[in-house]
């Protein structure tokens, strides 16, 4: 049952990308117009994991969400949080590898939507576009997310928090948000299959770019993610690993 419930999902995932995508070419005429079809494309597909597959979430520290745009500094442990996070949070533009832009549909979408595509290959230049390209997002309004270990960790794994967006938080006087999460537990790295369950989501009080310098303000940002996740992992899944 498990295995037919998923596949339903990715059919509505595959589908509604196409439909998404031929959405989003109008809506780049309207300001923040794709972003807002991409949102409700995320809405759509976590409607779809809800009802059909099982799988639910619940957020604690929503009150900590500020008036002002922010940079959402998440933990990143599958695909799920690439949705949810536009339910839970305003408008926002992700930070991203640019050899996505290439996926077709999903990718190109990314590109309309203004999404912050960067070389990793690139060194000090992907700092350089990562700046740049930030700027010009915050100016239009924009929130900005970035997942700080650079890719998605195995569940009880900590990777080395890089300070790209505690720079963008001195450049563009933008505090960090930092967002704790289980997803890994019912959704794994490059696993094809979701668990139902219920993923929790942690929001912590926002850290104020004035609270350091860049390496403090990423350390700030590293201690409280990781500090929670020790509170939120399921110690069943770990002992079954």
């Amino acid at each position: 049952m498990l295995i037919i419930k998923n596949l339903i999902h990715w059919l509505i995932l595959l589908v509604s990308a196409i439909i998404m995508f031929v959405c989003v070419l109008p809506a780049v005429f309207i300001p923040q117009g794709a972003n807002k079809v991409g949102r409700a494309w995320a809405r759509l597909l976590l409607w779809s994991l809800k009802n059909i597959v099982g799988l639910k979430y619940e957020v604690h520290g929503a009150e900590n969400i500020p008036q002002n745009p922010a940079i959402i500094c998440s933990k990143h442990q599958s695909g799920w949080e690439t949705l949810a996070l536009q339910e839970i949070f305003p408008l926002q533009v992700y930070v991203a590898k640019k050899e996505l832009f290439l996926i077709p549909f999903f990718g190109w979408g990314l590109k309309i939507a203004k999404t912050i595509g960067i070389d990793r290959k690139a060194g000090a230049q992907a700092t350089a576009q990562l700046l740049q390209q930030g700027l010009a997002r915050k100016k239009e309004g924009f929130w900005i997310t970035i997942f700080p270990e650079g890719t998605r960790m195995p569940v009880g794994e900590r990777g080395k928090y890089k300070i790209g967006a505690a720079k963008m938080a001195k450049m563009f006087e933008m505090d960090l948000v930092p967002v704790a999460l289980n997803s890994g537990e019912f959704w794994a790295k490059n696993a094809f299959l979701k668990r139902a369950g219920t993923i929790t989501v942690v929001i912590g009080k926002p850290i104020s770019h004035t609270a350091g310098d860049e390496r403090e303000l990423m350390k700030l940002c590293e201690n409280w993610i990781e500090e929670q996740q020790d509170k939120i992992t399921n110690p069943i899944y770990l002992s079954q690993k």
